[in-house]
């Protein structure tokens, strides 16, 4: 069996001369016995560097997708080096929040919220809702009137765009159960439900292709078809969404998050740009131990 590709580790990452892997410093095998297995061990500056990166790229908004790993120590660094954070469940919410994060730096997504979860985030004041469905759009105005509160809405369209990836990681193409579909014209009566109501306030479209995606090119396309979309509105902002691959063999490649902002920027659109690279800024920052019986 041959040795791990050592691009594939995090960035600080060494072989002592006895042999063990150290990451920052510390040795894993110290760590083990220290903690007992299984363990998951975190490389932070891999992290902060990974954040850095993508805070340069999109300068406009730059959100961690919680669900790539989330603790209250991760809410707070990301915060700290400059990122929104988004959040799909009452309990991811919650972290958050506990953490010290301000609500205005969150973004509820997921295409089944519950009315409890609509209801949390309503009475936090997060920054922006992502909505799924016209179902949804009925339960979140009544609950703005019935709280008397105005939140700030991104409609999700599916931009009919299949990613390059696995086809259950896929969501942008017009069979996805995600959002509104541009092709059928659902997209359109989304945005106009939004703009004519008086209890939502529309920031613009977000749209997310599929997850673990390393085609550069997929990725462009995707860009393009989002803001030929946008072209027709005057929207405040519109999110490129995620996406954006890793590597996890040896031979894979995987695009950088500026040839990513590039692909975008390349588009011309007239927009505040965000993005959610996903699992980009923690992947490839951790091991897990275990001890093999």
């Amino acid at each position: 069996m041959s040795p791990i590709n050592p691009t594939l580790l995090p960035d600080n990452s060494k072989i002592a001369n006895s042999g063990e892997l150290l990451i920052a410093g510390c040795s894993l095998v110290e760590l083990a016995k220290e903690y007992g297995t299984p363990l998951f061990v975190y490389d932070e500056d891999h992290i902060r560097t990974r954040c850095q990166q993508a805070v340069e790229a999109f300068p406009d908004g730059v959100a961690y997708a919680s669900k790539a790993f989330f603790c209250l120590s991760m809410a707070r660094l990301v915060t700290e080096e400059g990122m929104l954070i988004d959040v799909s469940t009452a309990g991811e919410i919650f972290v958050a929040l506990s953490s010290g994060v301000p609500p205005e730096n969150l973004i509820l997504h997921g295409n089944n919220k519950s009315e409890e979860e609509l209801k949390i985030a309503l009475k936090a004041g997060i920054g922006r809702i992502v909505v799924d469905s016209f179902d949804e759009l009925d339960r979140l105005e009544e609950l703005a009137k019935e709280l008397s509160v105005i939140p700030s809405v991104v409609v999700r369209i599916t931009p009919g765009v299949a990613a390059i990836t696995h086809e259950f990681i896929t969501t942008g193409q017009d069979d996805t159960k995600f959002g509104f579909t541009a092709s059928s014209g659902h997209a359109d009566d989304a945005i106009s439900r939004v703009k004519d109501s008086s209890n939502m306030e529309l920031l613009g479209i977000h749209a997310h292709i599929g997850s673990q995606v390393l085609s550069l090119e997929n990725l462009s396309q995707a860009a393009k078809a989002i803001a030929d979309f946008a072209s027709d509105y005057s929207f405040e902002e519109v999110s490129f969404g995620g996406g954006l691959g890793v590597s996890y063999m040896g031979d894979e490649e995987s695009p950088s998050i500026k040839q990513w902002a590039d692909a975008v920027s390349a588009t011309g659109i007239k927009a505040r740009i965000f993005a959610e690279p996903g699992r980009y800024i923690v992947a490839n920052s951790a091991v897990t131990l275990y001890t093999v019986g």
